[in-house]
């Protein structure tokens, strides 16, 4: 009977011989994973701990009026989330958006850190120290100064829709959408496409503005076949709100 040599293979030294090893699996050490979980948690504890939005502080409401010349009628659909500075006892740093265009963007801000993943919603942002008085804010973003129109220049935009020009927004301080530079919205104004078969002339419906422009399907409003109507409802909600 003839019997065969077992064949030896030599393992290199350091190598697990199963295989099973992190370094053969090429895994995280339990040790550095648990190290990694623990730290994510004690961030999620650090955001939780911070304050949710609150209305624009004094010092912060005074200083935007007075050194960066902003209408106080604007100033009250803005909201600032704030956390410690560092560095100091009574330092705060602070970022200032729009309520309601965080709305129109489906953001629910949560407090100072929300805001890291949706810097375009930023519009101030800096630091203040109620003990010091000093306050230090930039202009992320600038929001374009609109006209206001009368009533009358309203009327006629409107009595000027046709096949080539469909359709007309302006910008609303009140009413059921969010967004734009007035806060609320706009009112979109359109030419009924079954007119005269069906319906009436023009059909209003209150939008959401995003980025300026006109977003989403709206809320139908009304419809009329009488401009000086339409333009008498967008009047009412079509202003700079002061004071």
């Amino acid at each position: 009977m003839f019997w065969r040599k077992k064949k030896i293979v030599a393992t290199p030294t350091g190598v697990s011989t199963t295989g099973t090893g992190t370094a053969a699996m090429g895994t995280t050490p339990p040790a550095a994973s648990a190290e990694k979980s623990a730290a994510a948690k004690t961030e999620e504890k650090k955001s939780e701990k911070l304050p949710g939005p609150k209305f624009l502080p004094d010092i912060l409401n005074n200083y935007l009026i007075k050194q960066m010349q902003k209408e106080p009628g604007w100033l009250r659909g803005l909201s600032a989330v704030m956390r410690p500075r560092p560095g100091t006892e009574k330092g705060v740093e602070v970022r200032v958006f729009s309520d309601s265009e965080a709305a129109t963007s489906n953001v629910k801000v949560k407090n100072y850190n929300t805001l890291d993943q949706y810097p375009k919603l930023i519009l101030f942002e800096g630091w203040f120290d109620k003990e010091s008085k000093k306050v230090e804010l930039v202009e992320k973003r600038v929001i374009p100064k609109i006209p206001i129109f009368t009533e009358k220049e309203i009327q006629q935009q409107v009595a000027e829709l046709s096949e080539n020009k469909k359709k007309v927004h302006f910008y609303l301080a009140a009413s059921p959408a969010a967004g734009g530079p007035l806060g609320r919205g706009a009112a979109l104004v359109e030419l009924n496409p079954d007119y005269p078969a069906k319906g009436k002339k023009y059909i209003l419906t209150a939008v959401a503005v995003d980025e300026m422009e006109p977003a989403g399907k709206g809320i139908k409003m009304f419809d009329s076949n009488d401009p000086k109507y339409v333009a008498r409802w967008v009047k009412e909600r079509h202003f700079k709100a002061t004071g």
